[in-house]
Order: structure tokens, then sequence, then C-alpha cells
């Protein structure tokens, strides 16, 4: 039975005071209700982070655009283009000569670009081996080097044929010795 001291006191009640022996500690509420709220929480954002979860319905890869724009990349072919083979001596502080033999294939949207292509491509040529030169065997060492000389010779010839894009420099071959 209850005694006169845990019964509830309507004066502590209407005070807004929480009687005492009440049924949860700071601590006991801390580990069954905010303790399970982090742990659900934490788990959501997670998958919702990783891309498991998504509970807004829209998937950032779908799959339907992306056949979509396979569809319309497959429907307008890319034509290839050859350069000439360049052979270049490579910037060198040592005595001995490096030198560098490419071959590449230039990647247009269009089969009607290749003329302005040909009819600039004594400018392509002498920007490429003007950077080129400039370059040391160090610059060309590793996926790192590649992509940058990649990204260079790029930007480079769609400068030298600006109304015609460009789309990518392929490495056909591509020696240093």
């Amino acid at each position: 039975m209850a005694t006169a001291e845990q019964a509830l006191d309507p004066a502590e009640i209407a005070a807004g005071e929480a009687p005492s022996g009440g049924r949860f500690s700071g601590k006991k509420l801390v580990l069954l209700v905010l303790l399970p709220l982090l742990l659900i929480g934490g788990t959501l954002g997670g998958l919702m982070a990783t891309g498991i979860f998504n509970p807004f319905g829209h998937a950032e890869h779908d799959p339907a655009a992306e056949a979509e724009a396979k569809k319309k990349a497959d429907a307008k072919p890319h034509v290839f283009h050859e350069m000439p083979d360049l052979l270049i001596n490579l910037n060198g502080k040592n005595r001995r000569t490096a030198f560098l033999k490419i071959k590449v294939a230039l990647e247009l949207d269009d089969a009607a670009q290749i003329e302005r292509i040909n009819a600039m491509q004594p400018r392509i040529i002498d920007n490429l081996q003007v950077y080129l030169r400039e370059l040391r065997v160090e610059d060309l060492r590793g996926s790192a080097g590649m992509a940058r000389l990649r990204e260079e010779l790029l930007r480079r010839i769609n400068a030298s044929v600006e109304p015609v894009v460009v789309r990518d420099v392929l490495f056909k071959e591509m020696l240093v010795q």
C-alpha cells in the first residue's frame, strides 16, 4: 500500500513539480528514448547517404534516363580523325636527349568537321609541338601525367579549331625514348 509520503499531493501536481518516486529518472529516459531515436536516425542517414534507401522516390541514376541518353548518343555516331605522327625532342636538363613519338586521333561529332580540321592542321601541329617541346619526361609519367597531357592537348586543339568542337583526344601510340 501507498504511504502518505508516496501519495500524490494535488498542490505539487498543480505547481508542475514531478512527484517524488517518478517512473523514469534522467538516465533511464536517455537509455530508453533518446538512444534508440539516435540509432534509428543515424542508420537512416547512413542508408540515404550511400543510396541504399531513398525515401523521396527518385533515384540519382535513373535507368530509363540513362537508356535514353545512350540512345541519343548512339543515334549520332562519332567520327575519328587521325592526326599525323609527331616526333618531338623533350625538354631535358641532362645531356641525354629524350624523344616523344606520339600518334593521336581526334573524336568529332560530325564527318563534315573533318574539312575544318584538315584546313587548320598546320596550326594544330604547331600548337602541339610548341607545347610538347616544353615537357619533361617526368611530366609524362603515370596515368596522372597522361590525363594532364590529354586535357592540355584537347584544350589547345579546341582553341585552334574554335567553331569545331573536338570531343576527345585518343592516344593511338606514345613512345618516350
